[in-house]
């Protein structure tokens, strides 16, 4: 009869449970921290082009890498360009980070005549907005300065942007939106930062009546 093999000390088997987790973990912050982060839509300021209740895999690749839940980051090598949409650090302390479209590059001459933006003085075609310019929105002139850029939301009439707090700097840029994963039509408040309860209410009631995931909106690219 063959003697079966003795287990490993129960320390061992411990200590080996834990490195794997310790693995887990890291892989989750490097991808958390360099490449990808999953993000939710909580305001209105962005439709046509993204809802409240939006799931986005936004890309970090290129523009910067940190340490997951810490402030520590650094900047890295990939510009953004005109008319992309962004993701950012609110200039705002303590307000989550924002998402809207880049308008003015560094160095650019920008004007808004009766709601029609003017870059470098040309008019700029801008398709994805919500509604024809309205007369009455107008702003500048002035030139975007070095190292920033000038965003505005593709709602003009229900969006913060850099009408009302300026330019975004450079190190801010968190990354670019890649693909919808998940689109969930319930009340606004429910994607509040920190509304946990609000938010599993509404991934339940999605559950039960599937009719409020907008199925036409998933695995939408940009």
């Amino acid at each position: 009869m063959m003697k079966t093999e003795d287990k490993p000390p129960l320390h061992r088997r411990l200590l080996r449970e834990l490195l794997s987790w310790l693995w887990v973990a890291l892989a989750f912050l490097f991808i958390h921290g360099t490449l990808l982060q999953a993000r939710v839509i909580p305001s209105g300021s962005m439709e046509r082009t993204l809802l409240v209740g939006d799931h986005l895999l936004v890309s970090r690749l290129g523009y910067d890498a940190g340490v997951p839940f810490t402030n520590w980051h650094v900047r890295l090598w990939r510009e953004p360009h005109r008319q992309q949409v962004i993701v950012f650090r609110a200039p705002l302390p303590g307000s989550p980070d924002y998402i809207k479209r880049l308008i003015g590059l560094p160095g650019d001459a920008l004007e808004i005549r009766r709601g029609v933006v003017w870059v470098n003085g040309a008019p700029l075609a801008e398709p994805y907005r919500v509604g024809p310019p309205n007369p009455h929105d107008n702003f500048g002139p002035l030139h975007v300065p070095r190292g920033s850029y000038f965003v505005l939301g593709d709602n003009r009439g229900n969006s913060s942007d850099s009408r009302d707090w300026g330019f975004v700097p450079h190190a801010a840029i968190v990354g670019t939106p890649v693909v919808i994963y998940m689109s969930v039509d319930a009340p606004q408040g429910a994607w509040d930062p920190g509304q946990i309860r609000e938010r599993v209410f509404a991934y339940a009631n999605a559950l039960r009546h599937p009719r409020l995931v907008r199925w036409n909106r998933l695995f939408t690219t940009f």
